[in-house]
């Protein structure tokens, strides 16, 4: 039950305050390191993830699956076929700006590909990969 009112309080700074990867990267990092004392965002656990095949959805057991293994291409949905721009900010300046977007899409990908919700430090590593990635 606790983590209810933090999650509220975490959307609610996200919506606030960030407006960069950087800044919704630190948010999630600040949620992890509430969790888990000394919590620094990682880019190598963000590409773990990011290769990290799950057995919870055959057609999506990546997220390779579908955003190519190289996240500054350009993807596309293994179910629908449509095209989806490509992960890292390098290559999509949009990407991790909104956070509502971005938690809206850590809740619906986590789910299906990864088979649960993702934690904040998954998110915050996952966030710096994406970051540094050229």
């Amino acid at each position: 039950m606790r983590a209810l009112p933090a999650l509220a309080l975490l959307l609610a700074s996200l919506a606030c305050q960030a407006e960069t990867a950087p800044q919704i990267r630190q948010t999630y990092a600040a949620e992890a390191a509430s969790q888990q004392a000394g919590f620094a965002p990682s880019a190598k656990r963000g590409e773990a993830l990011f290769r990290q095949r799950f057995a919870i959805n055959d057609k999506m057991p990546a997220c390779t699956s579908c955003h190519t293994d190289t996240p500054v291409n350009a993807g596309q949905h293994a179910v629908t076929g449509k095209t989806i721009r490509p992960l890292a900010v390098a290559a999509n300046g949009e990407r991790f700006t909104d956070p509502a977007k971005v938690e809206k899409w850590f809740g619906r990908n986590c789910k299906e590909v990864v088979g649960r919700a993702c934690t904040p430090a998954e998110k915050a590593d996952f966030i710096a990969y994406m970051s540094e990635v050229r």
